[in-house]
Protein backbone atom coordinates (compact mmCIF):
# COMPACT_ATOMS: atom_id res chain seq x y z
CA UNK A 1 0.00 0.00 0.00
CA UNK A 2 2.61 2.64 -1.41
CA UNK A 3 -0.70 5.54 -1.65
CA UNK A 4 -1.52 5.15 2.01
CA UNK A 5 2.00 5.28 3.01
CA UNK A 6 2.28 8.41 0.71
CA UNK A 7 -1.57 9.81 2.17
CA UNK A 8 0.69 9.33 5.97
CA UNK A 9 3.66 11.10 5.08
CA UNK A 10 1.63 14.04 3.76
CA UNK A 11 -0.76 14.67 6.49
CA UNK A 12 2.22 13.85 8.60
CA UNK A 13 3.73 17.01 6.96
CA UNK A 14 0.78 19.42 7.17
CA UNK A 15 0.65 18.92 10.91
CA UNK A 16 4.59 19.20 11.34
CA UNK A 17 4.26 22.12 8.29
CA UNK A 18 1.82 23.94 10.68
CA UNK A 19 3.77 23.38 14.20
CA UNK A 20 7.16 24.51 12.27
CA UNK A 21 5.25 27.87 10.88
CA UNK A 22 3.76 28.56 14.33
CA UNK A 23 5.95 27.06 16.82
CA UNK A 24 8.44 30.10 17.13
CA UNK A 25 5.42 32.88 16.81
CA UNK A 26 3.46 31.11 19.34
CA UNK A 27 5.57 30.70 21.65
CA UNK A 28 6.84 34.23 21.61
CA UNK A 29 3.33 35.19 22.11
CA UNK A 30 3.04 32.85 25.04
CA UNK A 31 5.93 34.48 26.03
CA UNK A 32 5.00 38.08 26.16
CA UNK A 33 1.86 36.96 27.90
CA UNK A 34 3.26 35.36 30.71
CA UNK A 35 5.41 38.85 30.87
CA UNK A 36 2.11 40.85 30.69
CA UNK A 37 0.78 38.63 33.59
CA UNK A 38 3.77 39.32 35.65
CA UNK A 39 4.80 35.02 35.90
CA UNK A 40 8.24 35.26 35.11
CA UNK A 41 9.42 33.99 38.28
CA UNK A 42 6.91 30.84 37.81
CA UNK A 43 8.58 30.41 34.32
CA UNK A 44 12.50 30.69 36.05
CA UNK A 45 11.00 27.63 38.35
CA UNK A 46 9.78 25.61 35.48
CA UNK A 47 13.23 26.00 33.81
CA UNK A 48 14.67 24.52 37.14
CA UNK A 49 12.80 21.74 37.16
CA UNK A 50 14.56 18.47 37.61
CA UNK A 51 14.93 16.40 34.38
CA UNK A 52 11.51 14.03 34.83
CA UNK A 53 9.62 16.91 36.63
CA UNK A 54 10.50 18.77 33.68
CA UNK A 55 9.33 16.20 31.34
CA UNK A 56 5.69 15.60 33.22
CA UNK A 57 5.49 19.47 32.79
CA UNK A 58 6.10 19.91 29.34
CA UNK A 59 3.75 17.22 28.07
CA UNK A 60 1.07 17.82 30.16
CA UNK A 61 -1.16 20.50 28.33
CA UNK A 62 -1.00 17.78 25.32
CA UNK A 63 -2.66 14.99 27.63
CA UNK A 64 -4.82 17.72 28.87
CA UNK A 65 -6.05 18.15 25.58
CA UNK A 66 -7.40 14.89 24.83
CA UNK A 67 -10.72 15.26 26.48
CA UNK A 68 -11.37 19.26 24.75
CA UNK A 69 -10.73 16.89 21.47
CA UNK A 70 -13.22 14.37 22.73
CA UNK A 71 -15.31 17.18 23.81
CA UNK A 72 -14.91 18.51 20.25
CA UNK A 73 -15.81 14.84 18.64
CA UNK A 74 -19.10 14.86 20.61
CA UNK A 75 -19.92 18.45 19.45
CA UNK A 76 -19.62 17.29 15.83
CA UNK A 77 -21.06 13.87 16.18
CA UNK A 78 -24.58 16.15 17.66
CA UNK A 79 -24.47 18.03 14.49
CA UNK A 80 -22.32 21.12 15.55
CA UNK A 81 -19.58 20.48 13.36
CA UNK A 82 -18.37 24.18 13.02
CA UNK A 83 -18.21 24.61 16.38
CA UNK A 84 -16.30 20.92 17.21
CA UNK A 85 -14.14 21.93 13.92
CA UNK A 86 -13.13 25.59 15.79
CA UNK A 87 -12.76 23.49 19.58
CA UNK A 88 -10.47 21.43 18.04
CA UNK A 89 -8.70 23.89 15.63
CA UNK A 90 -8.40 26.31 19.41
CA UNK A 91 -7.18 23.40 21.17
CA UNK A 92 -4.33 22.81 18.69
CA UNK A 93 -3.52 26.34 18.15
CA UNK A 94 -3.57 26.90 22.05
CA UNK A 95 -1.75 23.56 22.86
CA UNK A 96 0.68 24.26 20.39
CA UNK A 97 1.41 27.79 21.65
CA UNK A 98 2.13 26.23 25.97
CA UNK A 99 4.02 23.27 24.34
CA UNK A 100 6.49 25.43 22.61
CA UNK A 101 7.18 27.42 25.70
CA UNK A 102 7.16 24.97 27.67
CA UNK A 103 9.28 22.88 25.91
CA UNK A 104 11.90 26.72 25.14
CA UNK A 105 12.04 26.55 29.04
CA UNK A 106 12.73 22.64 29.66
CA UNK A 107 14.70 21.62 26.39
CA UNK A 108 17.82 22.08 28.40
CA UNK A 109 17.10 19.92 31.07
CA UNK A 110 15.47 17.45 28.91
CA UNK A 111 18.97 16.93 27.07
CA UNK A 112 20.21 15.42 30.07
CA UNK A 113 18.18 12.34 29.85
CA UNK A 114 19.95 10.35 27.08
CA UNK A 115 16.87 8.44 26.24
CA UNK A 116 15.18 12.04 25.05
CA UNK A 117 18.09 13.18 23.40
CA UNK A 118 18.40 10.56 21.30
CA UNK A 119 14.83 10.59 20.38
CA UNK A 120 15.12 14.46 19.97
CA UNK A 121 17.96 13.92 17.45
CA UNK A 122 15.87 11.20 15.70
CA UNK A 123 13.10 13.11 15.93
CA UNK A 124 14.48 16.16 14.25
CA UNK A 125 16.38 13.95 11.76
CA UNK A 126 12.85 12.46 10.56
CA UNK A 127 11.22 16.00 10.51
CA UNK A 128 14.13 17.11 8.37
CA UNK A 129 13.68 14.60 5.88
CA UNK A 130 9.86 14.98 5.99
CA UNK A 131 9.88 18.65 5.55
CA UNK A 132 12.60 18.29 2.26
CA UNK A 133 10.55 15.80 0.81
CA UNK A 134 7.42 18.00 1.15
CA UNK A 135 9.62 21.08 -0.35
CA UNK A 136 10.47 19.58 -3.55
CA UNK A 137 6.78 18.66 -4.25
CA UNK A 138 5.40 20.62 -7.75
CA UNK A 139 2.76 21.85 -5.54
CA UNK A 140 4.78 23.18 -2.56
CA UNK A 141 7.03 25.08 -4.81
CA UNK A 142 4.56 26.64 -6.59
CA UNK A 143 2.28 27.97 -3.35
CA UNK A 144 6.10 29.46 -2.51
CA UNK A 145 6.49 31.02 -5.55
CA UNK A 146 2.78 32.45 -5.70
CA UNK A 147 3.24 33.41 -1.86
CA UNK A 148 6.45 35.31 -2.84
CA UNK A 149 4.53 36.82 -5.59
CA UNK A 150 1.47 37.64 -3.00
CA UNK A 151 4.20 39.05 -0.33
CA UNK A 152 5.95 41.27 -2.61
CA UNK A 153 2.75 42.94 -4.30
CA UNK A 154 1.41 43.68 -0.65
CA UNK A 155 5.33 45.10 -0.35
CA UNK A 156 4.73 47.31 -3.37
CA UNK A 157 1.64 48.47 -2.86
CA UNK A 158 2.55 49.84 0.54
Amino acid sequence: MPWLRALFAFLAALVILFEEWGWEPLQAGIARLIRALKLDRLERRIARLPPYVALVVTFAPVLLAVPVKLAAVWLIARGKALLGLALIIGVKVIGTAVLARLFALTQPTLMQLGWFARLHGRWMAWKTGLLDWVHHMPAWRWAHAVTDRVRQALRDWR
